[in-house]
């Protein structure tokens, strides 16, 4: 199952959003832990990356959203119009000793933690994109 969702750079669309995503996986028999963390955490920070700090939190600048799921795997791509960004600089081990103070990073952390890959590419704009294989 294939689907499109486009949201204003406005942080109030990111529950929704992920309970629509969550809910597909639910019907493709994704684990619990998948369905309730994986997914929504994973979702939920690279949502927020897009909105605040691809977009800025302009007005007027949207966020795209494909979500491609079936019974092996969903993909996730979450498209801002912004600049883009060096996704192996910012992929830091926030638990060694050097990152434990910064406030950035995080979000990646957590992503490239729940989900099987993450990856960053450019296209008509810049382009997360998460892939989660179904566990039994």
């Amino acid at each position: 199952m294939a689907m499109e969702l486009e949201i204003p750079s406005d942080v109030r669309y990111i529950e929704r959003v992920v309970e629509v995503v969550a809910r597909q996986c639910a019907q493709f028999a994704y684990s619990a832990r998948q369905v309730s963390l994986n997914v929504p955490v994973a979702l939920t920070e690279a949502l927020a990356n897009a909105i605040l700090r691809g977009n800025h939190e302009t007005l007027g600048k949207q966020v795209q959203i494909r979500c491609d799921v079936n019974r092996e795997r969903l993909v996730l791509e979450v498209v801002d119009q912004g600049i883009g960004f060096d996704l192996t600089e910012c992929l830091v081990d926030v638990t060694s000793p050097e990152n434990l103070v910064r406030e950035d990073g995080r979000g990646l952390f957590l992503m490239a933690r729940l989900m099987d890959t993450v990856e960053r590419f450019a296209s008509r704009g810049n382009v997360v994109r998460l892939t989660l294989r179904r566990h039994d």
